[in-house]
């Protein structure tokens, strides 16, 4: 038998063979494989292909021609038997992966605001029902108004690194330790009588625990006029604490220190969770520390370029993250910055 028709009869071994391989495919990869086996660049037909360099001349056109035509009648058996494996796959699926139109669209989720956004909120609203004017100030602040022109000694040790953070810039440039560096600034350009509530993140070098965070934020609240008296700071601050939590609740005073106050004094109200019996809330006490508060020291009017003899005022603050977990019954301060969806969803 001469090459050529060596040749031609392993192409139509080969087309037999293929044609029956790709009949009998019965999955997409099954399909694929066979398609590699025969007609890929390493497949059955490249090998005989090159065979042809043996033959003839004269005898390459006629062979070539006939191996075109059986990898043209192979790749259309390919074709077709793949569009019907994929038919039936789809089939398969679409038995298993029903759709009841009848259901209901999935809605998308809608966020929501964050606790500590919705809190300041609610007491900005408080404070501002009351005809206080909200503020804004840095977060980068200088030593004179965070603690010089609020009577703080030059030794006090809250002007310590183990409590305030110190910048690069400048050794006189902090992070502001508390939103009382507003105090001074608002009263610089706004004349008496004012009233004045500014919120805002605050910094402290503090170890981080279930109640305490290094950035955390305050509320603060400052009024100045004529003939201030502690009553009515008493009174102003009642009236807050039962707005927010939606009842009137027991509250004292208790003797307290801050160098821009005097006298100064820490707020406790009873426990809205167990009206003053004593609970896990309270420690079993019956009371909650809430802010701290007092007469603006003299001092700091003077700072502020006002005349202590005519005006006097007061001034309150908070911890906002304080407040929400005594409203919320949260027990750990954390869980307000670790982005937890389960947290967050509740609120």
């Amino acid at each position: 038998m001469t090459e050529v028709a060596k040749l031609e009869q392993q192409l139509l071994e080969f087309e037999q063979t293929a044609s029956k391989s790709f009949a009998e495919a019965q999955t997409l990869a099954d399909i694929e494989s066979v398609r590699q086996e025969f007609l890929g660049q390493k497949g059955a037909l490249t090998n005989i292909l090159r065979n042809l360099s043996q033959i003839d001349k004269q005898d390459r056109p006629r062979l070539g021609q006939t191996a075109n035509s059986t990898k043209e009648k192979l790749e259309s058996l390919y074709l077709k038997r793949k569009s019907f494996l994929d038919s039936q796959e789809l089939k398969e699926k679409l038995k298993t992966e029903k759709i009841d139109v009848t259901l209901p669209a999935r809605g998308k989720k809608i966020g929501h605001l964050h606790p500590l956004t919705q809190i300041l909120s609610e007491i900005e609203s408080i404070f501002l029902t009351m005809g206080f004017a909200p503020f804004e100030g840095p977060e980068i602040e200088s030593e004179y108004y965070n603690f010089d022109a609020l009577n703080f000694p030059p030794g006090h040790p809250s002007r310590d690194e183990h409590d305030t953070f110190y910048t690069d810039v400048d050794p006189s440039i902090i992070l502001r330790t508390h939103m009382s560096n507003m105090q001074v600034r608002i009263m610089e350009k706004s004349p008496p009588p004012l009233r004045a509530l500014y919120c805002g993140r605050v910094y402290r070098n503090e170890e981080v625990n279930a109640r305490k965070e290094v950035i955390h934020h305050q509320a603060e609240g400052l009024l100045v006029d004529r003939n201030v008296s502690f009553g009515q700071l008493k009174g102003t601050l009642n009236e807050f604490i039962r707005l927010l939590f939606g009842k009137p609740l027991k509250t004292r005073f208790r003797p307290d220190f801050f160098p821009f106050t005097e006298p100064s004094a820490e707020l406790d109200s009873e426990c809205p969770f167990c009206n003053g019996s004593g609970c896990r809330t309270c420690g079993n006490r019956g009371w909650l520390e809430l802010l701290g508060c007092g007469m603006v020291d003299p001092n700091v009017l003077r700072a502020g370029h006002i005349d202590p003899e005519i005006w006097n005022g007061f001034a309150f603050g908070m911890g906002v993250e304080r407040l929400a977990m005594l409203k919320y019954g949260i027990t750990d301060i954390r869980h307000f910055f670790i982005s937890d969806i389960r947290f967050l969803e509740q609120f």
